[in-house]
């Protein structure tokens, strides 16, 4: 698969953000809406606010994409104040690279940790774990689509 047709497929918040607009285990049988506040969906400066439950507690946090070079990285964060459950906020990173039989793509999460107690124990118990489950589930959902 050519990088830019796997750049393509992950930059689209359909594919990368499905897991979280359905309702799931790991999301605790909760999904989150998700609205573009930008009239463009891709490339620097694209902004898109989640809202929902989770747990019963309310969450509602903004994105912004801070960093996009067409076809190779996206980085996109959460900007603005964020109401999360396990961390205070959260960077992840997008890298595209070409190789011999197609393209390798890499996806990454950096997340700062809350402030109050009872978040600090969440994000220390399940953090880690639910960062990996989201990266595994934005690579095979991107992994489906381009098997189509």
């Amino acid at each position: 698969m050519p990088p830019d047709r796997v750049f393509a497929v992950m930059d689209d918040l359909g594919v990368t953000g499905a897991h979280m607009t359905n309702t799931s285990m790991m999301m605790m049988g909760s999904k989150l809406n998700v609205e573009y506040l930008t009239p463009f969906h891709k490339g620097p400066g694209t902004k898109y606010r989640w809202q929902g439950k989770m747990m019963g507690l309310r969450m509602d946090f903004t994105v912004e994409v801070t960093k996009w070079i067409e076809g190779v990285e996206k980085v996109w964060e959460t900007i603005g104040e964020s109401r999360l459950i396990i961390y205070s906020g959260f960077q992840m990173t997008l890298k595209v690279y070409p190789e011999a039989m197609g393209a390798k793509a890499e996806l990454s999460i950096s997340y700062g940790k809350p402030t109050s107690f009872v978040q600090k124990i969440l994000c220390f118990l399940l953090a880690d774990w639910y960062c990996n489950w989201c990266l595994r589930k934005m690579l095979n959902d991107a992994r489906k689509v381009l098997q189509e």
